[in-house]
């Protein structure tokens, strides 16, 4: 149906003032310095910031919301580069909104710092600091919130109980073992000080995926704090790692989970045993799209043990890990289209970071168990979203592909977005038959980012899009197309409304 096209073209028609997808004009972002996509990246040998970033976070912290973009607009002007505003960002964002009583809500001014990040890096370069912009004015909103709440600010580490080098890594482990905040805090400054990134994450990788409260918020932290500091330095650890520290040992006053046996922890503690009955080649497996449909089946219906046993069954077996991550991934859609929401759309946010941090481990042993706790969350979810209602009984194999009207892939990705706002299942099955006839996948993904940008009104929209877009790239190409089809279940359609931040950015670049 579609022949190959000019992707340069698409997009240039894709950025053109009002006449696509309703997305309106965007030229007033051309007042800005347009952020190539090298900045984006720390250079190998910048390994910190400004030194002056406390005035930005100042900034920040004492604008008031209504004036904050146009400020902001300034400092850009004058020099201010985009990793600066970023770690500025993400530093005020941890000095100033607690991580509790929940991981989730009102830190979700945190969490979406590197969503943001995500989306201005695929974003063509006029466009990469709209999200930057959308996330500074949602911080600001939920920085008020907090004041107003309880006045909570990041306490300065006390520096008689950060222990030595020697010490640091063990005082570390046993504090969070035994879920101590006060000596996991003075543990973690000093593990920062004196430990490389990669020793202070693989520790942090795995506390963030040993239980389940605050569904996967946890996991979701880890990945984005270890992302984000990527970008905008190592230098800037120690705020941010206290506070991430902090949100993980959050029990949501349970008893203390080191001496209980609560549901959240129970899964992580069996996985610790189970890890150790995978095979030793395990990694060097085969793909099998009969284990997936396999596996798809037990996370359908059976508990976190059944999922858990079967990973391990297959894998041992010879089945390749990137079949169980498949069915993960395309699991996690299915119960997003089972019953859409806030509890389906954390599946997929969650399964993106456990996933991000089995790619980025380098211990075997982390790496199991990353996979054996996502394949348990993924019951739990399920669980939870039966409790807020009736899920319903479709599969991926009841998203069908459905004709389209228009001819062109232009035409057909606008016809697409258009149903989003109309029948997200018709939507699917259009994207399945736009893929399924030489439509390019990116046309997709692009047009996606875009309507974020311009109809996005909640840090979910950011956070899940940037998750299940990159995702794409990690599901096998023989469950990639309809595990894009199943994203558009949370995605924002073209006849949504445009956020207020569009126009107030808008506003502030004018002149």
């Amino acid at each position: 149906m579609f022949t190959a096209t000019n992707r340069r073209r698409f997009l240039q028609r894709a950025a053109a003032g009002g006449a696509f997808f309703g997305l309106g004009d965007l030229a007033f972002m051309s007042k800005l310095p347009p952020v190539s996509a090298a900045e984006t990246k720390l250079k190998p040998n910048m390994v910190q910031l400004h030194s002056e970033i406390e005035p930005l976070v100042q900034l920040l912290e004492k604008t008031p919301r209504n004036q904050l973009l146009e400020r902001v607009a300034r400092k850009i002007r004058k020099g201010t580069s985009y990793r600066e505003v970023l770690a500025a960002l993400l530093l005020a964002g941890v000095r100033n909104i607690e991580p509790r009583p929940s991981v989730g809500f009102k830190f979700h001014a945190v969490l979406v710092v590197n969503s943001a990040h995500l989306a201005s890096l695929s974003s063509p370069d006029s466009d990469r600091w709209l999200p930057i912009f959308w996330a500074l004015d949602y911080y600001k909103s939920k920085q008020i919130e907090e004041e107003k709440r309880s006045g909570w600010k990041l306490p300065a580490v006390d520096e008689s109980a950060v222990p030595s080098a020697r010490n640091a890594r063990k005082m570390f482990i046993h504090a969070m073992e035994n879920w101590d905040d006060e000596a996991a805090d003075a543990a973690i400054a000093g593990l920062v000080r004196t430990a490389g990134a990669e020793e202070v994450f693989e520790l942090l990788f795995r506390y963030g995926a040993r239980d389940y409260r605050s569904i996967g918020h946890k996991a979701i932290y880890v990945a984005n704090s270890q992302r984000t500091l990527g970008i905008i330095g190592w230098r800037h650890a120690e705020p941010v790692l206290r506070s991430l520290t902090y949100a993980l040992l959050n029990h949501n006053n349970e008893p203390n989970p080191s001496n209980s046996d609560l549901e959240a922890d129970r899964p992580g503690r069996r996985n610790q045993e189970l890890v150790k009955t995978i095979r030793a080649g395990w990694q060097d497996g085969q793909a099998d799209s009969e284990a997936v449909r396999d596996m798809l089946a037990v996370l359908r219906e059976g508990s976190s043990n059944d999922a858990c046993g079967e990973a391990v069954k297959l894998l041992n077996n010879g089945t390749s890990p990137q079949s169980v991550w498949d069915a993960v991934l395309v699991g996690s859609g299915e119960l997003l289209m089972r019953q859409p929401g806030i509890i389906g759309l954390h599946t997929l946010t969650t399964a993106n970071a456990l996933h991000y941090a089995y790619l980025t481990s380098g211990n075997d042993a982390t790496r199991r168990m990353l996979l054996l706790q996502n394949c348990a969350f993924l019951p739990m979810f399920r669980k939870s979203a039966a409790g807020r209602g009736k899920l319903n009984d479709r599969t991926i194999d009841d998203v069908k592909p459905i004709a389209l009207k228009q001819s062109t892939p232009a035409g057909a990705v606008e016809e697409i977005f258009a149903d989003v706002s109309r029948n997200r299942m018709t939507a699917a099955g259009k994207i399945r038959s736009f893929l399924n006839s030489d439509g390019q996948a990116e046309q997709v993904i692009d047009a996606a980012r875009r309507l974020i940008f311009l109809k996005g009104s909640d840090a979910h929209d950011y956070k899940y899009s940037s998750a299940v877009l990159e995702d794409y790239y990690h599901v096998s190409p023989a469950w990639r197309n309809r595990f894009l089809a199943l994203s558009v279940f949370n995605l924002k359609g073209s006849g949504g409304r445009d956020n207020q931040v569009v126009q107030r950015t808008r506003e502030a670049l004018k002149g």
